[in-house]
C-alpha cells in the first residue's frame, strides 16, 4: 500500500504524519519548529515517524503557518514595487502603502487600458534605474502594471529585465489573479514577493531532510484553497501559501471525523484558525483571503485568522486589562527548557528589590541573517550580533529609543522574536501542560503579578488563580472568534458592524454569563458541532464548545490535523480568460501573454476555450497532477437591446483540470 508524508511547519511546532488513504494515520510526532534552522525541526519531526513507515514513502506534501504568521504580525523580507502606469494616489488604497511600510516603491510610466490597449510606453530606462538601485537592499521585486490582467506585456516585460539584470526572485500581479482591482492586485503581489525568501527556506530544508534519509518523492505544498501545487511552483507564489495551514486542518478535519457540516477551529501557537466544512468541502472565499487585516486576491478557504494561540503576548490592553495577542511570545516555559541561564535570570529579576518594566521578557535570534539583510543599520546590526552569544533580558538591552527601534527592526523582519509569558506558560504552571520548564512559568507569573499590583491592575495575589484568569481570557477570546467567524459567514455581519446588542451578547457568551438578565434571555446556541484540534485543543476547547452550547468533536490525531491534510488533497488548477469586445464586431480575447482580436464571437471562444483547456492542463501537470481532468464553463454578460436582441458585453471562459498528485513509482 502507498505511504504518504504529511508534514506541516507552524509557529510553534512541526508536525509529521504517515498516512495510507486505506488505512489512515500509521504514525504521528512532533518536534519544535526551528526558525534559526528550520532543518533542525523538520528532520526532527520526519526521524520520529520514518522507522515506522512499512513502505517506501511515495509522496510527500507540506502544510505551513509560516505565511500566514509572517502576515498576521506584520514580519516579512524586504522588497521593492514597480507599478506600472499607476497613479500615486493607488498607495491610499487597499492599504497599500501601510503594508509597504518603510519598503520602497518607484511609479514607471507603463500600463494599459482596461480593454488591454497601451496607454503608454513601458519606460525601460526608469525600470532599469529602479532594478539597480534597489537590488542591493531588497530580496525581491514585486511587479503591478495598469489593467495587466488585461494584457500582462508590461509586467512580462519587467519581469524580464529584473532577471536578466540582478538574478533577483520577482512576481507579477497578472500571475497571482485574473481579477480587476489594481491597488489590492498590487498588495498581493507585494506581499508574495515579501514571502519568497521564508518559503524558500523551509522548502530547501524539506528538500535536504529528505535528501538525507532517501527519500526520493515528489514534494507538494498545501494552497491556501486546500489543493496541492508542487513545492517548485510554489517558490514563485508564496501568497497562495497563506492559510496553507488552516486549509489543510480543514481537509484533515474532514478526513479524521467525517463530518460534513461544521466549524473548525485550530488553536496553534501564533493563531487561531475559524473555518467551516459544508458538504465536507471546505468553504471557500472567492472575494480573497483576509489575513493580518490585509485582503488578498487569493482565493482561499473562507478561514479567519486571529492573533490567538498558545503562545499569544501577555498584556495589557488601554483599560489596563489583560489580553492575548496578537504577537506570539516564545514562551518562558520553552526559553528556559532550551536556555537554562535564564532562569536563573528570571530568579534575579524576582528577587530584585528595584522592578523595571522590562522585567521577564527577552530577546533572541530567530533565523540566520541573510544577505539581503544588509538593509539594517549599524545599531541594528549591533543588536543583532549581541544575541548571537544567547537571549538578552531586554531590561539589559533597552536603554533609550534607538535600542528600541533597533529590536522592533528585528522584530518586523522576523529576525529575532521576543520571549514572555503566554498562555502555554500558565497551563505549565497549573501542570496541564508539562512539556517545557515550569519552574520559568512559575517565575514569569510571579513577576507579571508584581505588574499588575505596581499599576493597580486586576488585584491577583496567588499563582493559581492568576494563571487560571490567562486560560479563561484564552477561552473567551476564542468564544468571540468562532462567534464573530459564524456571524459573517452565516448573516454577512462583521463582527465591528454588530451594534452595542451584539457585542454584549458576545461578551455575555465569552464569560460564560449570556442568560444572567433578569427580563431577557440572551442566549445563542451554534448550531453546528464545534471541532477542536491543534496541540492546545484539549485544554481550551471543551469549555469554548459549553459556552457556545454545541456539541465537541476533538478528532484522533487532532494535534497534526494538519499534517494529515497535507497529503489527503489533490491538485487543482483554474485558468479564466476574458473576452471583450472593444469596438462593435470586433471580439478580443485577453490572453496570458497579449491579446487577440477576431472578427466572429464563435472564433474568439474557440480560441480562448483552447488556449484555457491547455493552460489549466500545463499548470496542473506542472503543479505535480499525474493525469488531470478538465471542466470548461462559459458565462456570457449581455443586456436587452432593441427589438428584442441583446448586446454583447463580454464573456468568461474558464477551464478547471484536477488530478490526483503523481507518486514515486521507483525508490
Amino acid at each position: 500500500m502507498p505511504v504518504l508524508l504529511g508534514l506541516d511547519t507552524g509557529g510553534t511546532y512541526t508536525d509529521a504524519a504517515l498516512f495510507d488513504p486505506a488505512r489512515g494515520v500509521l504514525a504521528a510526532a512532533k518536534s519544535l519548529t526551528t526558525k534559526h534552522d528550520l532543518s533542525i525541526g523538520v528532520g526532527g519531526a520526519i526521524a520520529q515517524v520514518l522507522p515506522l513507515a512499512s513502505e517506501p514513502i511515495v509522496m510527500v506534501s507540506l502544510s505551513t503557518t509560516l505565511a500566514t504568521n509572517a502576515l498576521v504580525e506584520g514580519q516579512g523580507s524586504p522588497i521593492c514595487l514597480l507599478l506600472l502606469g499607476y497613479e500615486r494616489q493607488a498607495l491610499e488604497r487597499a492599504g497599500l502603502r501601510q503594508a509597504m511600510g518603510s519598503d520602497p516603491v518607484e511609479f514607471i510610466a507603463g500600463g494599459h487600458g482596461p480593454m488591454g490597449d497601451e496607454q503608454a510606453p513601458l519606460d525601460r530606462a526608469a525600470v532599469e534605474k529602479a532594478i539597480r538601485a534597489y537590488a542591493p537592499k531588497v530580496a525581491a521585486f514585486a511587479v503591478s502594471g495598469y489593467f495587466s490582467v488585461r494584457n500582462p506585456a508590461h509586467e512580462l516585460a519587467v519581469k524580464a529585465m529584473v532577471r536578466d539584470i540582478v538574478g533577483l526572485p520577482v512576481t507579477c500581479g497578472h500571475e497571482l489573479t485574473s481579477k480587476l482591482d489594481a491597488p489590492r492586485r498590487a498588495l498581493t503581489v507585494a506581499l508574495n514577493a515579501r514571502l519568497i525568501p521564508q518559503l524558500q527556506q523551509l522548502i530547501r530544508a524539506v528538500e535536504g531532510i529528505l535528501r538525507s534519509q532517501s527519500i526520493h518523492a515528489p514534494l507538494m505544498v498545501v494552497k491556501g484553497d486546500g489543493s496541492l501545487i508542487a513545492a517548485e511552483v510554489a517558490l514563485n507564489c508564496p501568497v497562495e501559501t497563506i492559510l496553507s495551514g488552516p486549509a489543510a486542518s480543514l481537509v484533515g478535519a474532514h478526513h479524521l471525523c467525517g463530518s460534513g457540516d461544521v466549524v473548525v477551529s485550530d488553536m496553534g501557537g501564533t493563531t487561531t484558525d475559524v473555518a467551516m466544512l459544508s458538504g465536507g468541502r471546505p468553504v471557500l472565499n472567492r472575494e480573497g483571503a483576509i489575513v493580518g487585516g490585509w485582503r488578498t486576491m487569493v482565493e482561499a478557504v473562507a478561514v479567519h485568522s486571529y492573533g490567538l494561540g498558545g503562545d499569544s503576548e501577555l498584556r495589557l490592553d488601554e483599560t489596563g486589562g489583560l489580553i492575548l495577542g496578537p504577537r506570539r511570545s516564545v514562551p518562558l516555559a520553552l526559553l528556559g527548557a532550551q536556555h537554562p541561564a535564564m532562569i536563573e535570570k528570571l530568579k534575579h529579576q524576582v528577587e530584585e528589590a528595584i522592578r523595571v518594566g522590562y522585567d521577564g521578557q527577552f530577546l533572541l535570534r530567530l533565523r540566520r541573517l541573510d544577505t539581503k539583510e544588509s538593509g539594517l543599520r549599524p545599531d541594528e546590526l549591533d543588536l543583532w550580533e549581541e544575541l548571537e552569544a544567547g537571549p538578552l533580558a531586554l531590561s539589559e538591552i533597552l536603554q533609550g529609543p534607538a535600542r528600541q527601534r533597533a529590536m522592533k527592526r528585528l522584530l518586523d523582519r522576523g529576525l529575532a522574536a521576543l520571549s514572555s509569558f503566554t498562555p502555554s506558560d500558565a497551563a505549565h504552571a497549573l501542570g496541564l501542560q508539562q512539556t517545557w520548564s515550569q519552574e520559568a512559568s512559575l517565575l514569569g507569573a510571579r513577576l507579571w503579578m508584581r505588574r499588575l499590583d505596581a499599576l493597580g491592575g486586576e488585584k491577583l495575589k496567588e499563582i493559581e488563580p492568576f494563571c487560571r484568569r490567562i486560560i479563561e481570557q484564552a477561552v473567551r477570546q476564542s468564544v468571540v472568534a468562532i462567534l464573530g467567524t459564524t456571524f459573517e459567514q452565516s448573516l454577512g455581519v462583521a463582527p465591528d458592524k454588530m451594534g452595542a446588542l451584539g457585542e454584549l451578547v458576545m461578551a455575555r457568551m465569552a464569560a460564560g454569563t449570556a442568560s444572567d438578565s433578569p427580563l431577557v434571555t440572551l442566549d445563542m446556541n451554534l448550531k453546528r458541532p464545534l471541532v477542536g484540534i491543534g496541540a492546545p485543543a484539549a485544554t481550551y476547547y471543551p469549555e469554548i464548545a459549553r459556552r457556545l452550547g454545541t456539541e465537541l468533536i476533538v478528532p484522533p490525531h487532532a494535534d497534526v490535523c494538519n499534517a494529515v491534510g497535507a497529503v489527503a488533497g489533490g491538485v487543482l488548477q483554474r485558468v479564466e480568460l476574458l473576452i471583450s469586445q472593444p469596438t462593435e464586431g470586433r471580439f478580443r480575447v485577453h490572453l496570458p501573454d497579449g491579446v487577440a482580436d477576431f472578427n466572429q464571437l464563435q472564433a474568439a471562444v474557440e480560441k480562448a476555450e483552447a488556449v484555457a483547456s491547455e493552460q489549466a492542463r500545463r499548470l496542473a501537470h506542472e503543479a505535480g497532477a499525474a493525469e488531470p481532468e478538465i471542466k470548461m464553463e462559459r458565462e456570457d454578460k449581455v443586456v436587452p437591446a432593441v427589438q428584442g436582441m441583446t448586446l454583447f458585453i463580454e464573456s468568461r471562459i474558464r477551464a478547471t483540470a484536477f488530478g490526483r498528485p503523481r507518486l514515486a513509482t521507483a525508490v
